[in-house]
């Protein structure tokens, strides 16, 4: 695929690895819309690109707002030719620390969201004949580890969803890539704190104490477009740790038991208040 003239949908474009996606498409030559809950966000991003991108106000929780969009982009355009489902939070700490709201928050955004883009856009890249959709995970999606139980609840099913309907996109003409990456420098390593949990400490914790680039990520993303693979794994640290959990999956709990021990009692050591929350 060239991007030059493509009309894309990016969610979540507000920030982080939706931003760098509507920057690495608009340099690309792309027709991007960048859609966020947060409109203001959206528009800045936006102000740095060129003329042709455009921003809205998108709730992904909100399955006809996304259909709406979808259905703008085709009446202007005739053809919606890719769909990036980035949008997403992150809930850190004890699992039992957890509310249902917060669990329904999380499935409505990361889960929910990514089914109401594919929903929107999949039966209208069938009608045109080819089409790309992009959904983004998580390292969490391919391993697991406490204290992010719920985000790693809904990225494997994102990757799950995603890997299904590849299976029956693909040989249709539509291209479906998942994306999971580990840490990545974006404001999601310092939101959805439980308890004491830190998540920039947790998450890097796993890769050396850097996170991967998100415009790096971008480009990554749009290479793996292109030549229609079926999931990205960065940075490398990574793809080592998801061949080792797929080889040793005893070894890798084990593991992730003993840094999720670790990572409480930092946080206690951190926060001696919250010893009650965390056990």
């Amino acid at each position: 695929m060239r991007f030059t003239g493509k009309h894309a949908i990016i969610t979540g474009g507000g920030s982080g690895i939706g931003a760098a996606l509507c920057r690495a498409l608009d340099r690309a030559g792309a027709q991007v819309v960048c859609t966020d809950i947060d409109e203001a966000a959206a528009g800045a991003v936006v102000s740095t690109l060129s003329p042709r991108a455009r921003a809205a106000r998108l709730d992904v929780t909100d399955a006809a707002a996304v259909q709406g969009v979808v259905d703008d982009v085709v009446a202007r355009t005739g053809r919606l030719d890719l769909i990036f489902n980035n949008a997403g939070i992150v809930w850190g700490g004890d699992t039992e620390l957890l509310t249902l709201d917060q669990w329904n928050a999380i499935i409505d955004i990361n889960l929910r969201g990514v089914v109401h883009g594919v929903a929107a856009a999949y039966p209208q890249m069938l009608r045109q004949g080819h089409g790309h959709i992009v959904n983004t995970a998580s390292m969490a999606g391919l391993t697991a580890a406490g204290q992010v139980t719920s985000y790693v609840a809904t990225k494997h099913a994102v990757v799950g969803l995603s890997m299904a309907l590849r299976s029956e996109a693909v040989p249709r003409g539509v291209g479906v890539l998942v994306v999971c990456p580990a840490a990545v420098e974006t404001p999601i390593l310092d939101k959805g704190a439980v308890g004491g949990f830190v998540g920039r400490d947790y998450f890097l914790q796993t890769q050396g104490g850097r996170a991967y680039d998100a415009d790096r990520l971008a480009r990554d993303t749009l290479r793996a477009v292109e030549r229609n693979k079926a999931i990205l794994v960065k940075p490398t640290v990574a793809q080592a740790q998801w061949w080792f959990a797929r080889l040793a999956p005893g070894l890798m709990n084990r593991m992730a038991m003993r840094f999720v021990t670790g990572q409480r009692t930092r946080q206690v050591d951190r926060y001696p208040s919250s010893a009650a929350d965390t056990g």
